[in-house]
């Protein structure tokens, strides 16, 4: 896993998604010059790369100008987007001469009803297929798809990704996020939030799916308990393992933050997990995820050390 950078560079969107993390907030968007001395402040400081985010980046207006500047300091750049203004041929044409040949697509269903639902868009998912049509065109442009995990989608993930993969074969990566519950969004929309068991079977049968066709993925905020198998793809316990941190630009009062520190909170039984010092512990417990829902994991020194050696080899 590369170590990476965030930037937000805009709060504008052009869909209202019931679980919106980071939300229009009459924030300005970054200025180019500012983005580019922060840019440089990442690159002093050896990571690996930039992902922008938003907001939707894409309705930055000097994006195809960031994504050159970071090409021409040869600095890895990558979007997260939701597909819509990709699904303009011509736009996603323009991010690839600047120099795009990586972005993450966030959707949450292949149901169009469901997709519509949670983005508050009825051309979503339209807009998503009609992106990834395009991109098959493009084959040096990696794409990965970014899926929260709700209450809506937490009975069909398996589906959802083998829609993907089957359709879109060229996907290569994929992350699961937990749906953050904190944001003004959620307290708006609190039956987004699904409960650990509602999505455990689902999310287990789609990352075996993913791992028999030779994909890979990570998952966010899902405690250990919870990714029989899978702990090695936990993003918060490979940071962990490797004592990595996450630089994050917010485009809000927060600024510049530097995540260290990837543990939640542990429930009674995670004292007697043994891997309760490579895990995360549970997102948010007892204020919208219940520690009646964690469970101890017993594995051996080995089994352990098995874990350990997969996250510096995958």
């Amino acid at each position: 896993m590369s170590n990476l950078a965030y930037i937000q560079i805009t709060r504008n969107c052009n869909q209202k998604c019931r679980f919106c993390s980071n939300p229009p907030s009459g924030w300005e968007d970054l200025k180019l010059e500012k983005v580019k001395k922060i840019i440089n402040q990442f690159i002093k400081q050896k990571y690996d790369g930039v992902i922008l985010t938003g907001g939707e980046p894409t309705l930055y207006k000097d994006l195809t100008k960031v994504i050159k500047y970071c090409n021409e300091k040869k600095f890895h750049c990558r979007i997260i987007t939701n597909g819509q203004k990709t699904s303009d041929k011509k736009y996603l044409n323009s991010l690839i001469k600047a120099g795009l040949n990586h972005l993450h697509l966030s959707i949450y269903s292949h149901k169009d009803k469901v997709q519509s639902f949670l983005t508050q868009n009825k051309n979503s998912l339209k807009n998503i297929k009609r992106a990834l049509e395009h991109l098959k065109e493009f084959k040096k442009v990696r794409v990965d798809i970014n899926i929260t995990i709700n209450r809506y989608n937490s009975n069909h993930l398996s589906k959802l990704v083998q829609f993907i993969v089957k359709k879109y074969p060229f996907v290569t990566h994929f992350v699961f996020n937990n749906l953050d519950p904190t944001t003004e969004r959620v307290k708006k929309h609190p039956d987004t939030i699904p409960r650990l068991n509602d999505f455990v079977l689902e999310l287990n049968k789609a990352l075996q799916f993913l791992e028999k066709n030779q994909k890979t993925f990570r998952v966010e905020r899902v405690p250990l308990c919870y990714l029989p198998n899978f702990e090695w793809c936990s993003t918060e316990t490979r940071k962990i393992v490797k004592k990595e941190i996450r630089p994050v630009y917010f485009l809000d009062q927060r600024g510049y933050l530097l995540q260290e520190n990837f543990i939640y909170q542990k429930g009674e039984s995670c004292q007697f997990c043994t891997l309760s010092k490579i895990c995360a512990g549970l997102y948010q417990m007892d204020k919208f995820y219940s520690s009646k829902e964690l469970y101890p994991v017993f594995l051996s020194k080995k089994e352990i050390k098995q874990i350990i050696t997969k996250i510096y080899v995958t």
